[in-house]
Order: structure tokens, then C-alpha cells, then sequence
């Protein structure tokens, strides 16, 4: 078989969404392929939907039922577990693929002999396959047989694992899988995985569609998922170290927790919670300074963050509750003068 596609559910009856998704993944235009989907443990009507198609399409779609809600890594990890595809694929259950979206992934393996092959997505915000917002999602630069300098840049900017496909014998080798239990799984698989493939290739081109709505994990920030993405970047860092890459690419690896456990984290909390708790505000500070206390001499700072990015950065590393109320105060003069679009 050439390719399994893994599907994470999790209460997406609601609006055609996962319908939407399924009817994407059923009319792909090659043959010899499965799609397993796997229910996480939903509450809703997810389940009832995937076994219907599973009826309506038999040996297409596998659906696997998990006991307990193990969250999308867990659910990405009991579909690999049944695999049959040379290759594996993911898809969100709320975005959609085009019809020719693995047809060409595939070709474009077997031109170049790639292990790992990608495109570029599109964002919308409905179910049709309109020509939505194009996202770079990596670059022509990162492709060929990853030497040390395209795995850096890897590092730095490893791109959505879901618009990618990658050989399972290398998975299996390598022993890949996600942490369980969590939000931001990917924030952790996504470099650690490129690091263990040999050859990436790009199909130029947003196959992929990204769908928004109110409930994605990326538009809602809680001290959980705070947590959660520092935990990712932890492991990253410790796995790494555990499998021999941490000395070679120790400030790319440096660059990326820095921007995944401190400053997407503190910027988006702080941003967003009506009364932020400094106990997290102190702890990024304070991890920072355990783990990577040099980080702004790194030689990725200048660039990755502009002048009153690093200027809040500052503010926060000496104190963390004058750069609480200052970055409120500011946000709220920005409103007044500047409407939505000052934020």
C-alpha cells in the first residue's frame, strides 16, 4: 500500500466539518491508499459519522475508536501503530486536502527519491476549495539531501507536519512518534522528525487548506496550553541531546525554545489574559535563564525579533510585572488610538 493518512477526531460533528474533510480525503485521485481515522474518545456524533463512512467505503477508510481522549498526538500514535502505507500522512479533522494533494506528493517522491515531501497550504474560512490566503510553508532552499546547513534551517522553520509525507521505515527506524496528552505536539515532532530524514522535497503549491474557526488550539491560549508548549520545547531540547544532535545544532536548537517556551508563549498569554498570573510570567523568565541564559547573543536574535520585540524582552527579563503593565497600558492606548488594528 502507498500511503496511510491519519486522521485525529475529536468532536468535529458540528458544521460539516468533518464530513468536509473525510469527502476530501475519500475522492483523492489515487488508488491504493487508506485513510485511518481515529476517534478520540468524542462526545459528539464523531464517531457515528466515521463509522458511516467506513461502511460506505470499505477498505478505504479504517476507523479506530480510542478509550480515552489522549489528545492529537495520541491519536496520530494509535494510527501509525496499524499503518500499513509505505508512506504516512496526517490531516487535522477541520481542514480539508485538494483532490490531488497526495497524488502529487507522491510523484514528486518518486522523481527525486525524497523521504520527506511537502507543499504549501491556504488559509480559508469556509468549506469550498476557493482560492483562500497562500502560506509559505517552506522553501525551495530546504530541499535536496539535508546536510547540516538545510537541517539548521529545518530547525528554525521545520513547516506543518500535516502538509507533509514522510517514509515510515524512517519512522520506524528512528522510533518517531508524539507526546500523548498534550496540545502542541508538533511544536516538539516537527524538528526532531527532519532531523532523522535524509532527502526533503517541495511541491510548490497550497494543496493543503487550513481551516479557521473560533475553536482551533492556535486561537485560544490558557495557562494549560501555556505549559504545554513549554513542556514541548523541553523535550525537544532533551530528546535531541539524548539522540546526539544537540552539539551540532545547538543555536538553532536555542533559537527555536527560545521562541516556543518564551516569546510565543509570554506575548500570547500576556496578550490575552485579562489578569495574567505572574507566578508563569516569573517561570519564563526564570526558565530562560536555567536553560539558554544567553539566548539574546545568539546569532539568530537580531533577525528573528524586531526593535520593540526585543525591547519587551529586555523589560521582561529585568522585571516581569513592570512588563505586564506596561505591555497592557500599551495595548490599550493602541486600541484607543489605533482601533483593532493597533493590537
Amino acid at each position: 500500500m502507498k500511503i496511510s493518512i491519519i486522521v485525529p477526531v475529536y468532536n468535529m460533528a458540528a458544521d460539516g466539518k468533518l464530513e468536509f474533510c473525510m469527502d476530501s480525503l475519500v475522492h483523492q485521485t489515487i488508488e491504493d491508499y487508506e485513510i485511518i481515522a481515529v476517534d478520540d474518545a468524542s462526545t459528539d456524533r464523531s464517531y457515528e459519522i466515521l463509522q458511516q463512512y467506513q461502511e460506505r467505503y470499505p477498505g478505504k477508510v479504517r476507523v479506530i475508536r480510542s478509550p480515552e481522549n489522549r489528545r492529537q498526538g495520541g491519536a496520530r500514535n494509535l494510527g501509525m501503530d496499524s499503518a500499513c502505507g509505505q508512506w504516512i500522512g496526517f490531516m487535522d479533522s477541520d481542514d480539508f486536502a485538494a483532490p490531488d494533494m497526495y497524488e502529487k506528493l507522491l510523484a514528486k517522491a518518486e522523481e527525486t527519491g525524497a523521504d520527506v515531501v511537502g507543499c504549501q497550504y491556504q488559509m480559508t474560512n469556509g468549506h469550498s476549495f476557493a482560492p483562500g490566503r497562500r502560506m509559505e510553508n517552506n522553501t525551495p532552499e530546504q530541499c535536496g539531501i539535508l546536510d547540516d546547513r538545510k537541517r539548521a534551517s529545518l530547525i528554525l522553520q521545520c513547516g506543518s507536519m500535516v502538509v507533509k509525507i514522510y517514509r515510515r521505515d524512517v519512522i520506524e527506524r528512528f522510533g518517531l512518534r508524539f507526546p500523548e496528552h498534550t496540545f502542541y505536539e508538533d511544536n516538539y515532532a516537527g524538528p526532531l522528525w527532519m532531523m532523522c530524514f535524509t532527502h526533503f522535497e517541495l511541491v510548490d503549491e497550497p494543496l493543503y487548506y487550513y481551516y479557521q474557526h473560533a475553536l482551533s488550539t492556535v486561537h485560544t491560549i490558557s495557562v494549560e496550553k501555556c505549559r504545554n508548549r513549554m513542556d514541548m520545547a523541553l523535550r525537544l531540547v532533551g530528546d535531541c541531546q539524548k539522540r546526539g544532535f544537540y552539539d551540532t545544532y545547538r543555536e538553532e536548537l536555542e533559537s527555536y525554545f527560545t521562541r516556543i517556551y518564551y516569546t510565543n508563549t509570554l506575548f500570547s498569554y500576556v496578550r490575552t489574559a485579562k489578569w495574567p498570573r505572574m507566578s508563569l510570567v516569573r517561570e519564563l523568565r526564570d526558565g530562560m535563564n536555567q536553560y539558554f541564559s544567553d539566548f539574546q547573543k545568539n546569532k539568530y536574535y537580531n533577525n528573528a525579533y524586531d526593535e520593540e520585540e526585543k525591547r519587551l524582552i529586555a523589560m521582561h527579563m529585568a522585571h516581569p510585572l513592570r512588563y505586564v503593565i506596561y505591555y497592557k497600558l500599551l495595548r490599550f492606548y493602541r486600541r484607543l488610538r489605533y482601533g483593532q488594528k493597533g493590537e
